[in-house]
């Protein structure tokens, strides 16, 4: 419709914006009479636009109980099986409309009242926004902000399921609220990303919660329940969904743009060993465990093959063997690359057929839309694969409650605006920064500061005063957000700032200026570090230090101090520090991740001991040096003979700045074994006799784990470790425990954490805390052949410095 021809009839537009679903159809045909336009393609758009303009203000659904077309149809039955009524809403469905449901800007369908439904919205760490972007979510309405948490590698570092789940809950709960306000055309979040933070110089290691495996897998399953409205334990789903999460991004994915090599084009080869025990655990327990109802395939080949083109991937391993049950989305333009960029397949509808067979539902961007049906006229693509996409698809956005009448009246309809930024929300930002902030150094016993005997503070460097900085990546409009220097403030009065760089690169710095304020002030707070300008998605690092001329002002100003300064590091990715790990002019350091809307409370807080801090180091801090090691190499295990290194505290072999783990308190703690009734596991398997490779000196003998009978394997190991606090602060803090076998070498880890718990302590108060441990989950370790197999023989559980022993006779 011309704009002249709507503006001449701007009398039915207040009309149209007054109306419900059940007049919108009604007032389509009046607005064709009276125009006398073209019926139906006109009555279709007029529908559309109508629809858009009415609903403004309410959740789009299907389904509506008065609407006169629809509401007999069997596909908005409730009552139905799912399956049944996504049977029957496919069976509906032209060619034209089914191919144009591939996509993630779905458009509506407003014969059968089927509002457009856009699948892509992040919620990271937060439900996000992206004004250049057409994504699900926007704050234009009576919402305008959601709660930031701190960015994902920051909480990591409390190694809290319990908070983990708690953060996905409540952004569950405000993207709820923001699709309940008539603020959202979807609700489908493509988090978490749960990729292995395998190499420190990758821009997007931020979003991840870490190194380990384990830790990243259990991760996945507390943010996913909470997220889609499940219990911490899981298991009470059911079908509706609060929210969909989706576990991104499968497989093997952690390079974005380093030196040329871009992760469009890259191949990653990766071992079958690495692949068993690094990079497909966590997706396993997501899927498994968290029961998440998304996947994403990430944009690289893995041994030649596109990650989104890969049916032993995607439909063998995720939905047959793990038994997934959601949807399958292309990253963006994800299939477009693999044969515009790959060259993986020969022309678009080879690309289209490729993905679509592999068990790929719905693709970021167009190239569906435009590919697929002459994919279908060429006989490269059966329909039968359109309409088991499509099964996939719907099935989702009905378990999400959108064809079910008005989501208003249906489970999470009461979720309103309250419950966005509410003050639970907010302080639960603030627990977790306050959990996450990792103490890399405190001597001298400098922090935490008095708060009646500090007389004047210079707070110094560009990240001090730059609320940005403090959200991260893929962030949406915080509640609120207050700086450090902000909070600060609010503890001494006496306080000066000078940002002393004029950027985080610190192309300019100000030195003297900085020494001149330092100079002046009894304490001194450096808040130095890296930006998103240093460390994003499509930008990874080349260097592991910080710029030399911000290195060079945190030296300078240290010296120039009264006191030995504070250090606190803003980044995501780990840093070489060593300059001042060792300065003597440099007391504390505080490592700060991206801390979130309430990471400046947090930070002021703690230096002034009102926050005890307890988070370890969710990555391993390596040195300089290791950018020798080239970033495409995907190899987990050492190679001695040729000098690789290896990657992660699970196999690295080499210098580290600080380890995987690492983490000072204000308190000191001690830890202790407490005896066990039995130290030895028998594993007498039934199936096979347990094999000797007697040719290899340092093989073991051991069993598959898949040969282990499930009564074998349902043995549990009980475990008790007596901590106690030494200090004179309560604090939280996490206890890792970690297994090593007797024997090193032959690609078995250095070490492998297999539990951990956050545990609260009063000042003096001792604890005794309890693990249980699984012989076939915890003992084993991958093969050569990506298999699992136990050995015999002796492991060492260790915390810290203490160690006791298990032996399992097979």
């Amino acid at each position: 419709m011309s704009e002249s021809r709507w503006n001449e009839n701007s009398d039915l537009v207040g009309l149209i914006k007054t109306l419900t679903l059940p007049a919108l159809y009604f007032t389509a045909q009046k607005l064709v009479t009276k125009m006398k336009l073209k019926y139906p393609f006109v009555l279709i758009h007029i529908s559309t636009v109508v629809f858009i303009l009415a609903e403004s203000s309410r959740p789009p659904f299907a389904c509506d109980s008065s609407h006169p077309l629809t509401k007999s149809y069997p596909f908005c039955k409730p009552t139905l099986p799912i399956n049944q009524r996504v049977q029957d809403l496919i069976s509906r469905l032209t060619l034209d409309e089914k191919i144009s449901q591939l996509v993630n800007s779905a458009p509506p369908i407003p014969r059968l009242g089927i509002p457009e439904y856009e699948w892509w919205s992040e919620a990271l760490h937060g439900v996000a926004y992206f004004p250049t972007l057409h994504t699900g979510m926007s704050f234009n309405g009576t919402i305008q902000s959601a709660t930031s948490f701190p960015q994902v590698i920051l909480t990591a570092a409390s190694f809290d399921v319990h908070l983990w789940y708690r953060i996905g809950q409540a952004i569950g709960r405000e993207a709820r609220a923001i699709y309940n306000a008539g603020q959202a055309t979807g609700m489908t979040f493509w988090a978490p990303n749960i990729n292995i933070f395998r190499d420190p110089r990758w821009g997007r290691g931020q979003e991840t919660p870490g190194e380990d495996p384990v830790v990243t897998g259990k991760y996945a399953v507390s943010f996913v329940r909470g997220i889609q409205g499940d219990t911490f334990e899981g298991g009470k789903l059911g079908h509706h969904l609060q929210a969909s999460a989706c576990c991104k991004h499968f497989t093997a994915y952690d390079l974005d743009n380093w030196k040329g090599v871009n992760r469009f084009v890259f191949n990653a080869k990766v071992s079958l060993q690495d692949l068993a025990d690094t990079y497909m655990p966590p997706f396993r327990s997501c899927i498994e465990e968290g029961k998440a109802s998304g996947i994403m395939c990430a944009y690289n080949r893995v041994n030649g093959v596109p990650n989104c083109a890969d049916y032993n991937l995607l439909s063998k391993t995720a939905r047959a063997q793990w038994g997934f049950n959601g949807y399958i989305t292309s990253d963006c333009d994800a299939v477009s690359i693999i044969h515009e960029e790959q060259g993986y397949a020969k022309l678009p509808e080879d690309a289209v057929a490729d993905v679509l067979k592999a068990g790929m539902d719905v693709n970021c961007g167009n190239y569906l839309k435009n590919y697929t049906k002459s994919a279908v006229v060429k006989r490269k693509l059966p329909i039968s694969e359109i309409d088991r996409a499509l099964h996939n698809l719907f099935s989702v956005r009905m378990r999400l409650g959108l064809f079910d009448g008005n989501p208003l009246q249906q489970p999470f309809g009461k979720i309103g605006p309250d419950q966005v930024c509410s003050q639970e929300h907010q302080n639960l930002a603030l627990e977790a920064a306050r959990n996450s902030i990792v103490l890399l150094k405190n001597n001298y016993r400098l922090l935490p500061f008095s708060k009646a005997k500090t007389a004047s503070l210079a707070v110094i460097g560009p990240n001090a005063n730059s609320a940005k900085t403090l959200l991260g990546n893929y962030a949406g409009p915080p509640c609120k957000t207050v700086t450090p220097l902000q909070e600060l403030q609010r503890y001494v009065k006496d306080i000066t700032y000078h940002p002393g760089c004029n950027a985080v690169n610190c192309s300019y710095a100000l030195t003297d200026q900085a020494v001149k304020v330092a100079k002046g002030a009894e304490y001194v707070v450096l808040v130095m570090g890296l930006d998103q300008t240093q460390e994003r998605e499509e930008l990874d690092r080349v260097d592991l230090v910080l710029s030399p001329k911000q290195q060079n002002l945190i030296s300078i100003v240290a010296r120039a101090a009264k006191n030995p300064v504070v250090l606190v590091l803003l980044s995501g990715g780990p840093v070489d520090i060593s300059f001042a790990k060792y300065d003597k002019h440099i007391g504390s350091i505080l490592w700060a991740g991206y801390p979130g809307e309430a990471g400046g409370l947090a930070l002021a807080e703690i230096m002034f001991g009102d926050h005890n801090p307890g988070g370890r180091l969710p990555v391993t801090w390596y040195p300089q040096s290791f950018v020798k090691v080239p970033m495409t190499d995907m190899r987990m295990r050492p190679e001695p003979s040729s000098g690789y290194p290896g990657r992660t505290y699970r196999f690295y072999q080499g210098q580290k700045v600080f380890e995987f783990g690492y983490g000072l308190s204000y308190s000191n703690y001690s830890y202790e074994f407490l005896p066990v009734a039995q130290n030895t596991v028998y594993l007498n398997h039934p199936v096979k006799s347990p094999k000797a490779e007697l040719e290899n000196s340092n093989a073991l003998k051991h069993v598959p784990v898949s040969e282990i009978g499930t009564e074998l394997c349902s043995k549990r190991i009980p475990v008790t470790v007596r901590a106690q606090n030494h200090g004179d602060m309560a604090g939280r803090h996490p206890l890792l425990l970690f297994v090593r076998s007797a024997k090193a070498g032959n690609g078995r880890p250095e070490k492998q954490l297999v539990a951990f718990q956050s545990v609260i302590l009063n000042a003096g108060e001792r604890a005794d805390v309890e693990f249980e441990l699984s012989p076939c989950e915890h003992l084993s370790t991958a093969n050569e052949d990506g298999l699992m197999v136990i050995e015999e023989g002796s492991h060492f559980l260790s915390i810290e410095d203490k160690e006791s022993e298990i032996t399992v006779i097979l």
